[in-house]
This record gives C-alpha cells, structure tokens and sequence, in this order.
C-alpha cells in the first residue's frame, strides 16, 4: 500500500511540475504556412529558450519560409512571459524583435510585435501553445502596416 502511495504522489508531483522555471530551457519548433512578394510558403521554425527568471523567456529563433521564391529567412530575438494562473494552463504574453532577409533584388526589413495566447503543459518536459501575433514593419518600405496571423508551436523543455 505505501508503494502506490508513494508511486501516487510521484505521478502528480510529475503532472504538476513546472517547465518554465529559472534556468530552464527550451527548444521550440514552428510551423505553418505564409504568403509574401506575390508566393504561397511553408514556414518551418526552430528557437531556443533560456528562463533567467520564473515565467520569463528570452530566445532566439530561427523560420524559413520555403517553396517558393524569392528566398526568405527570419532570425527573431523574442521575450515572453508566462502567467501562473494555472499549473497545467499559462497565458503568455511576449514581444519580438525579428530581422528579415530577402533575395535580391528584394531589400531585407526589420519588424517588431507582440503575441499573446496559452501554453498547455502535456507533461513534465514538453508543452503546445497557441495564440495570436501581431507584427508591425519598422521599414518606410511598408509605411505604418501591421500584419495580424494566429500561432502554434510545440515546445521541449530540459
């Protein structure tokens, strides 16, 4: 009996175990679809993440959008929290820095936004997140436009 107990108790300290905690890190992947300079793409990410405090990500990621031309690869430099309201479910809320490169004869562009959404953990190291990005172009090129586009990504904590 005191072998399920404890076996119990290990579970469900293991269920509630939290994956964004100081000096946890994270790798992410993303993937989805995208349009641009007239092409449809498929957009294919990874970041790396490093919680220098509890709740709280820096990263830096990696998406290339792929299929199409011209060439496009994006480099982000995201910061985002993550609300403990729930030990399963977290609202986030972040903002970005995300440098863009273009083939030529395209010029490369800089944006900058913020996301918010929900994390749900699916165990004691990974978790999937879905939410909602909104991206504002910081080039003359495109004037004051923003461009709105919904999120989800899988991530793994170790």
């Amino acid at each position: 009996m005191k072998k399920i107990v404890l076996t119990g108790l290990l579970m469900f300290s293991a269920l509630n175990a939290d994956i964004f905690l100081q000096g946890d890190k994270q790798i992410g992947i993303t993937v989805g679809a995208g349009s641009g300079y007239g092409s449809n793409y498929t957009i294919v990410g990874v970041s790396g993440y490093y919680f220098p405090l509890d709740g709280l990500s820096v990263g830096l990621g990696y998406r290339g959008w792929f299929g199409n031309d011209p060439s496009i690869h994006e480099v982000d430099l995201p910061v985002t929290y993550y609300i403990p309201v729930h030990p399963k479910f977290r609202p986030y809320a972040g903002a970005f820095y995300r440098r863009t490169f273009v083939e030529s004869p395209y010029d490369d562009y800089n944006t900058y936004g913020g996301r918010v959404g929900v994390a749900m953990r699916l165990n004691a190291n990974s978790y999937i997140s879905a939410g909602w990005v909104q991206e504002y172009y910081g080039n003359d090129k495109f004037g004051d436009s923003s461009n709105g586009y919904p999120e989800l990504a899988v991530g793994f904590s170790f």
